[in-house]
């Protein structure tokens, strides 16, 4: 074996079992870096000795199929006399290329193992928001903030531990700047930190867990020719499809249009066909759990709290995508909700309602979306609709009360609608900006559960009316750093579009209603936002 491989394995065990011999972690690490480069240096210079002999042998063997049989059969014996001489005197293993370049290789990822190569991953995503709000009430009454300010930090984070098995999860970090004066009210902020919107409304300076998972990937299940994946834990169920545009993330797996909140749970999803990009995904979340205290007064922790108080509310549903390749994109979903919430009401006064009160279960929702979209209109025909998106989608809910209760002011099932069409362009002032306008609208009984949606003047997607933005997304540096102004104008038609799921906060009445029953202070009649951001994501 030659003395610089001999050396270059020497030193890289030599760093790998004895780091704490270099000062810092920065020489510990450019240490290792300097000795992977010399061994990936010598395993090129391997190559091209092995690449080498291969033509030597390949000539050899020419020469020596043009000579005469009987001389060729001589060189042959003469050479087999001659390994077996040596390979007498001499029972030295003598390595190969290929051993030695193994060998190396080995050193190699035993080094990234010591260093970044399988350790956690992290990725960084801060934003800095200013925002103009404003509300017309019912009534006519304003109400406004001139420049709401926030952070949100995002640690995202994950790791392979296998090429099937890795983990993904993010830490989240949202508030308004300095203390917030609202959130000391106790009857109307109890509900800041509501597990569904924990991470996406600004509310104090507590990190939090926004999502936490395992992920299985395999191309077989159980023998077949069909590629699945298997995941449970927090799941990454905001800005999820048609949602993520405007938002500049990559699109989670919900459909934006129907759910965007943060829910646990787990999830299973199957290629049926890889030509066509037929998928199937099976989705089951909790979204509360009946369990009593910790210090529970009877010493039962976690039971069932059984009469007086709610049921889990539990999430079962699917994704199923008939046709998807990297231009055009054909998909649903549909779930059904149990179990779902009011909050209690006891002297039937909307007026009076504290959120202290805690909830009621009212029943539960069945809701299907479809959409199609397409990155890229024609093929060819310019850049700029080379690079356009455009997308419709039509959305369903329907109620289904519980026994004795009564839903979005109903004992009967309801049924509600919503469409959403919108489109994606190129920057007419950049090269890698994004503008984008969309446009939704819902009927009287619509309801999504879109809480977690990332517009602070409530959900668009939810509004029991009409909804239109229009935004600009541009670089700054690279993708590292950008900049967005987004506009949001919502009118709505009908009260209760961001309440719960019950009568109490859930009710539609037309705005003249509304003024006619003495809520005219209590009902947004229209709502606008202007927001501009600064985002660094690495």
């Amino acid at each position: 074996m030659k003395k610089p491989l001999l050396l270059s394995l020497a030193a890289a065990a030599l760093i790998v079992t004895n780091l704490s011999a270099e000062s810092t972690m920065y020489e510990r690490f450019e240490a290792m870096e300097r000795e992977m480069n010399k061994l990936k240096q010598e395993i090129a210079e391997l190559k091209a000795q092995k690449e080498s002999l291969q033509e030597e042998e390949e000539s050899e063997s020419e020469a020596v199929a043009s000579d005469d049989a009987a001389e060729d059969t001589e060189v042959v014996a003469s050479a087999e006399e001659a390994e077996e001489e040596e390979s007498d005197e001499d029972d030295e293993y003598i390595p190969t290329t290929e051993d030695r370049l193994f060998d190396i290789e080995e050193s190699i990822a035993e080094l990234n193992r010591n260093t970044s190569g399988s350790h956690l991953k992290f990725q960084v995503d801060y934003r800095f928001a200013i925002e103009n709000m404003n509300y017309e009430m019912a009534d006519g009454d304003k109400r406004e903030n001139d420049a709401f300010m926030t952070n949100r930090l995002w640690i995202d984070m994950g790791y392979k531990a296998t090429n099937n098995l890795s983990f993904i999860g993010q830490l989240a970090y949202n508030k308004a700047f300095g203390q917030r004066s609202g959130a000391s009210d106790p009857a109307s902020a109890s509900l800041e930190g509501f597990d569904w919107i924990a991470n996406e409304s600004a509310y104090d300076d507590k990190i939090r867990v926004r999502s936490a998972y395992f992920l299985w990937q395999d191309q077989e299940f159980f023998g077949m020719d069909i590629p699945w994946t298997f995941s449970i834990g927090r799941r990454p169920s905001t800005n999820g499809a048609l949602v993520n545009l405007r938002d500049d993330d990559h699109a989670n797996s919900p459909v934006g249009h129907g759910i965007n909140v943060e829910f646990d749970g787990l999830s299973s999803q199957f290629t049926l066909n890889k030509e066509w990009g037929t998928s199937i995904k099976f989705c089951l979340g909790r979204g509360m759990s009946e369990a009593a205290p910790k210090f529970s007064s009877d010493g039962t922790p976690y039971a069932d709290m059984n009469e007086g108080a709610n049921s889990d509310i539990d999430l079962a549903g699917f994704i199923f995508t008939p046709y998807e390749d990297r231009q055009y994109k054909v998909s649903s979903m549909y779930y059904y909700a149990s179990n779902l919430i009011d909050v209690k009401d006891p002297d039937a006064n909307p007026l009076t309602i504290d959120y202290r009160d805690g909830f009621d279960t009212v029943g539960g929702l069945h809701s299907g979306v479809i959409y199609a979209m397409t990155k890229g209109i024609g093929n060819g025909w310019s850049d700029f609709l080379d690079y356009t998106t455009v997308f419709a989608s039509f959305a369903v809910s329907k109620t289904d009360p519980k026994e004795g209760q009564s839903m979005l002011g109903s004992t009967e099932s309801e049924t509600g609608t919503s469409f959403w069409i919108g489109t994606q362009f190129p920057s007419l002032i950049s090269d890698y900006g994004k503008w984008g306008v969309e446009y939704n609208h819902g009927s009287k009984y619509w309801r999504s559960v879109t809480y977690g949606e990332d517009t602070n003047i409530g959900s668009k997607v939810a509004a029991r009316g009409d909804a239109y933005e229009v935004y600009f997304t541009e670089y700054l540096v690279e993708d590292i750093l950008s900049l967005q102004l987004r506009y949001t104008y919502i009118d709505y038609e009908y009260s209760g579009s961001n309440g719960f799921f019950g009568s109490t906060t859930g009710t539609p009445v037309t705005i003249d209603e509304a003024v006619a029953y003495g809520m005219g202070d209590q009902v947004v009649d229209n709502a606008q936002d202007i927001r501009l951001y600064i985002r660094y994501k690495y």
